[in-house]
Order: structure tokens, then sequence, then C-alpha cells
């Protein structure tokens, strides 16, 4: 199972993106190898504002869709959420946001290691970052 982020799927759908070579082929070995790619809402509301002003918001919505078909779409549970604002409360500015946050305690919770992003606060994290 991996865990998609934001940054890896702006890089996928966004061809002028300095990642998207990079991001596509580590996409294109996860989807080859049939992975299980899950994400939370949150992410994709992130994917969503960045990409509203632009022809990619159709790639969010199938994603969004798609996910939600197969039940890879995950609700953050009340503990998910305390966990995470507690980890944003000690982080210094500069720090991963509250997304990223959400992100960490769901991976650890589910027991997912890989995140398909270059993010370097997944990395900082512990988890292994894919591009």
């Amino acid at each position: 199972m991996v865990f998609l982020d934001t940054v890896g799927l702006i890089a996928i759908w966004n061809d002028s993106d300095q990642w998207h070579s990079h991001a596509q082929h580590a996409y294109d070995e996860l989807r080859n190898s049939r992975t299980v790619l899950v994400t939370t809402q949150y992410v994709l509301l992130e994917c969503g504002n960045t990409v509203s002003r632009t022809d990619l918001r159709a790639d969010v919505i199938d994603l969004r869709i798609g996910l939600a078909r197969l039940q890879r779409l995950i609700s953050p549970t009340e503990d998910d959420w305390n966990q995470a604002w507690e980890a944003y409360d000690r982080g210094a500015p500069g720090s991963a946001g509250i997304v990223d946050q959400v992100s960490f305690v769901i991976m650890r919770r589910l027991g997912i290691r890989q995140a398909f992003t270059n993010d370097s606060h997944f990395h900082a994290a512990g988890f292994e970052t894919l591009f």
C-alpha cells in the first residue's frame, strides 16, 4: 500500500511541473505492479485548491470518484485529527503542515511506509518517498 500525496499527484497531472517525469515514472511502476494506492479527503482538498483555476480539475474529480468506489479514500478519525493537531502544535515554523500531519498519523495507523511524493517532510517523518 502506498499513500498518495498532493506533491506527487500534482506532478503527474501537470506536464510542466518540475517533477513530472520522475513522478510519472514512479506512478507507472506503481500502477504496473498493482500497488494499492490510498489517500485522504484532505489531500484531495489540497489538490482541488491547487488546480482550481486550471483544466486539471477533472483529474482530481476522477481520482476522488475512483478511490471512493474502491474504498481507498480515507476519512481521518477523531483520534487521527487530534494526534495530527498535537504534532502540528509541537512543530516549529517550516515544519510539516496540518494536512501532512494528518497523513503521517494515518500512514502510521495503517502501517503504510511509502508515500508517492518527494516532499521532504515525509522523509523527515520516517517514510520512504518514491521520487
